[in-house]
């Protein structure tokens, strides 16, 4: 069914896109997301991460050297100002040929420079009956880089976490929608500010929000 835009929608769908990348299956995904390394900058236990820079170079890409995660206050309150370094990602996922696609969708989709560094950030929130998941415990805020994408893996046994745009911190959104697999968020981080609901389970029992946010600049440095 094709997607129904609101008129505000549309008059912002130039600046930030949604689509559905076909050419990659998430099903694939969904292995490397059971043994992730828990978040120790958040409480709560409820978020785990890894983290990998990348260039691309024609059809293939590139990794970079291990690096530390940075955004100042200005950006992120919460952490902000804090070197936050988290593991890489696997090699063998690095290796699929659905991860290459994913990066060089959000490249092109982007047109970056050949040379721009993307930063791969994997990303499961978790919630139970007597805790919730904040897949954005920051709030409405910038990440502090040009684009931003989200891409939706998987929504194991969970309601909420849906993701807004607003063109201000303190205006209504102007896009609202559950990611669901599949489904490629592209954003420019320069005119919108982003944010993602809490998640909670449907039946009394863990629920899991798994995504790739995928960003350039990658906001890493040596």
């Amino acid at each position: 069914m094709q997607e129904v835009w609101t008129a505000t929608e549309l008059e912002y769908a130039f600046l930030f896109t949604l689509r559905k990348v076909t050419s990659i299956n998430p099903e694939g995904f969904k292995p490397f997301f059971s043994n992730m390394p828990i978040d120790p900058y958040i409480k709560g236990n409820y978020r785990s991460r890894r983290l990998s820079r990348f260039t691309v170079s024609g059809n293939h890409l590139i990794k970079l050297p291990h690096g530390y995660l940075f955004q100042s206050k200005d950006y992120n309150p919460l952490v902000g100002d804090i070197k936050r370094e988290f593991p890489e990602l696997e090699d063998a996922l690095i290796e699929l040929d659905i991860f290459k696609n994913l990066v060089l969708a959000f490249s092109d989709s982007c047109k970056l420079h050949p040379e721009a560094e993307i930063g791969v950030h994997q990303i499961r929130t978790i919630c139970s009956a007597d805790n919730l998941g904040n897949p954005a415990p920051e709030g409405i805020h910038q990440d502090g880089t040009d684009f931003i994408s989200i891409f939706s893996v998987d929504r194991d046994n969970i309601q909420g976490g849906e993701t807004h745009l607003y063109t201000g911190k303190k205006e209504k959104p102007v896009f609202s929608k559950v990611l669901n697999p599949g489904e490629l968020l592209l954003v420019n981080d320069h005119d919108f500010f982003h944010f993602t609901t809490p998640i909670k389970p449907q039946i009394h029992a863990q629920g899991s929000r798994d995504v790739f946010v995928l960003t350039s600049p990658s906001l890493l440095s040596e």
